[in-house]
């Protein structure tokens, strides 16, 4: 039972008191009253469940009470029950016209009085859960900050809260209620994936609906929202109304989490904009400027992630303090409304360790430079992060939009471009963008995938060159050299393509069948010339090959394949990849001379700390880049002192780039055990290798012998 009291409202004592004694033995708890009057001032003090009213009574009638209740309460909120003698219809309907719940008719029925009273209870209880309901509804609604939208597919009708209208910029007024006041503001390319999962849900394929798509701001801008519902079908299935959310989500899809930053969505969609926009004549262009870091992977694999995060948050705000004052850093998506004056420079982080300023009115490409340059000096000083401090600066690619761009990707696309070029130049610069960049760029791509496909094609071939004895002038060996045997331009230099190989790691696969074919050859020579047995095939090695963890195992694997002997084959890397990481370089590096292979440093005086290094690595000999001979010509002591350190440490020496028979000579007479280069012949493919081996040649390795060997004296 109620809690709350039933008022029974009767001018009449034996009436009232007859009816609360009955309701009572009911377990009612019950309130008597005596008039209308009372009634309201009761009524208006206190809480009840019910009121049960007479209709004949002096001063106020049933009705006139009933009129003032009605009033201030509505009949969900207090049921009344007219208690009459009458039982003339037309004044039941009066009463009932004017709020009455029901009504009980004199002598009662007890019985039909307890069933009515619990019908309207029930009501009330029914009522009060529901206004309940809708109160929490209301405030987690509210709460989430959500909008919320009800579709009627009967009606055709759609509704949308305030809230949704708010997201998209717009008064309650400024929405209807059709199809076309939602799927008409989403961006062209999100509608028809909205369409497609709304079907989806529509059709049963799904338990529920949801939708990230981007909506027109009243500004023009566009926002990001997440679209949930729910259908509700009828007994067929069929769906006959659906409702939902929609949040807006447009913060964590177009700012950056770590610098917080806008992101490449933001900037792209800026840009965009700003492209599109008519601009005033003598406004000015737009220029961006692309921005890598320069040495940040050394930082970040060298200290973490963790100290790397501090330093690009660090960085972000070096961005933003560079910039004059009256500078601005963009953060949200409708900034550039027509209420806002645009901001002239947008900075955002674009991932990894990529920064973008855009800039929105600038006069020339001079003075976007000056902004890069203004940059540079920024970045020079030392960060301090943690305990530590930190040096980097940036590779800056400038493109200038003088009307010609139409998409903000390929604005982007360019100064990425002329980023990748000041990376090249050097790093810490800036460079500006031209056509020949592009043209650079897109016989790139073309380099890039006949690559690709001349590794699957096996279009990859040796060519050898001898390497002599220079105490006998015998053939004590080769180099095996890459080439492109390119079906479209016959042979193909290394220089032209080896370096892309390396960028893309494509070296490693064509690498691993360029070093199964050179044991292929090698075997197939020691087979016909048993006299050979003996010659050693050097073979190279770059940086992303030699950093893979199974190298050793491909080797030995292709050594047991061919049948030859790890003493056969020598490894060569050069100066750069060993000291590039020395401690991994002298555990690679020992595992395979541990196997059985002798190595060769090559390249030798390229590097700044070639000779602290000769001790450590474990080499078995070197080779003296061409252009270390060229250098040493006129000190020879300082290429001699280099020979004379090698042979005390028990080293090899070949000297590269001979050319003729007076640096033969020259390098012999130094103590170069072995020697290399065009005056011993020029890399040839197999089968001119293959005669050579067979002439079993002696080479000249003195100018007397050379005059000896053409019959001069």
């Amino acid at each position: 039972m109620h809690s709350t009291p039933i008022v029974i409202v009767d001018d009449d004592l034996a009436s009232r008191e007859l009816l609360s004694r009955r309701l009572v033995r009911s377990g009612h708890h019950v309130v008597a009253l005596a008039s209308g009057r009372e009634a309201l001032d009761y009524l208006g003090a206190n809480t009840v469940s019910m009121v049960l009213l007479d209709w004949q009574m002096p001063e106020m009638s049933g009705l006139d009470v009933l009129q003032a209740i009605r009033a201030r309460w509505s009949e969900l909120q207090l049921p009344v029950l007219m208690v009459t003698a009458k039982d003339d219809a037309s004044d039941i309907i009066t009463a009932l016209d004017l709020g009455a719940s029901d009504y009980l008719t004199k002598p009662i029925d007890l019985p039909v009085a307890l069933a009515r009273i619990r019908t309207q209870l029930s009501r009330q209880d029914v009522g009060e859960r529901l206004r309940a309901s809708e109160e929490r509804y209301a405030l987690a609604a509210q709460g989430a900050n959500d909008g919320l939208w009800d579709w009627n597919f009967e009606s055709g009708t759609l509704y949308f809260s305030t809230r949704w209208k708010a997201i998209v910029g717009c008064a309650e007024d400024e929405v209807g209620d059709g199809q076309d006041d939602w799927f008409g503001r989403v961006h062209a390319e999100d509608l028809p994936r909205l369409r497609k999962d709304l079907e989806e849900h529509l059709a049963g394929r799904t338990a529920h609906f949801e939708s990230e798509h981007r909506i027109r701001h009243k500004s023009g801008a566009f926002r990001w929202v997440l679209t949930r519902g729910l259908a509700i079908r009828d007994e067929h299935g069929t769906p006959v109304r659906m409702a939902g959310s929609q949040s807006d989500v447009t913060d964590g899809k177009v700012v950056d989490a770590l610098t917080g930053l806008p992101n490449r969505v933001l900037l792209v969609d800026r840009l965009d904009r700003l492209l599109t926009r008519r601009r005033p004549k003598g406004a000015g262009n737009l220029a961006v400027l692309f921005l890598d870091l320069d040495g940040f992977k050394t930082v970040n694999d060298g200290l973490g992630h963790v100290f790397g995060d501090e330093l690009l948050r660090a960085v972000a705000g070096r961005l933003r303090h560079s910039l004059r004052a009256g500078d601005t850093v963009a953060r949200h998506v409708d900034d550039l409304s027509p209420r806002t004056a645009a901001p002239e420079y947008t900075v955002g982080r674009i991932g990894g360790d990529e920064f973008v300023v855009l800039l929105h009115a600038v006069r020339d490409v001079v003075q976007a430079t000056q902004v890069a340059n203004r940059i540079h000096r920024a970045l020079s000083a030392p960060f301090i992060v943690g305990d530590r401090e930190v040096f980097t600066n940036a590779s800056i690619g400038v493109a200038l939009d003088s009307g010609t761009y139409a998409k903000a990707e390929d604005l982007l696309r360019d100064a990425d471009t002329a980023m990748y070029r000041a990376k090249a130049m050097g790093k810490g610069r800036s460079e500006v963008f031209d056509a020949e960049m592009r043209e650079q760029v897109i016989e790139r791509m073309h380099l890039d995938t006949a690559l690709r496909l001349a590794v699957q094609r096996h279009e990859f071939v040796p060519f050898f060159q001898p390497l002599v004895d220079l105490r006998t002038g015998r053939l004590s060996g080769f180099e095996s050299l890459i080439r492109w045997r390119r079906p479209d331009r016959g042979i193909v230099l290394p220089s032209e393509f080896v370096g892309v190989l390396q960028e893309n790691r494509l070296i490693v696969p064509a690498g691993k069948r360029f070093f199964g074919d050179v044991c292929e050859l090698l075997r197939g020579w020691q087979t016909l010339h048993p006299s050979v047995e003996d010659l050693r095939i050097n073979v190279n090695f770059a940086g992303p090959q030699f950093g893979e963890v199974d190298l050793l195992d491909r080797l030995l694997e292709m050594l047991d394949n061919s049948g030859l002997s790890s003493k056969q084959l020598v490894v060569e890397i050069t100066e750069s990849t060993a000291i590039s990481d020395f401690e991994h370089a002298i555990d690679v590096l020992n595992r395979i001379r541990d196997a059985g292979f002798r190595i060769v440093l090559d390249d030798f005086g390229t590097g700044y700390s070639s000779l602290s290094c000769l001790q450590q690595l474990p080499i078995t000999g070197i080779k003296l880049d061409r252009s270390f001979l060229a250098r040493e010509s006129q000190h020879p002591a300082i290429l001699k002192a280099v020979v004379t350190l090698a042979g005390e440490l028990g080293l090899t020496v070949v000297a590269e780039g001979i050319e003729t028979i007076e640096q033969c000579q020259a390098v012999k007479e130094l103590g170069c055990g072995y020697g290399q280069g065009y005056f011993f012949g020029r890399p040839v493919d197999a089968e001119l290798t293959a005669a050579l081996i067979a002439s079993n040649p002696i080479w000249p390795t003195t100018v007397a012998e050379m005059a000896a060997t053409t019959g001069r004296t």
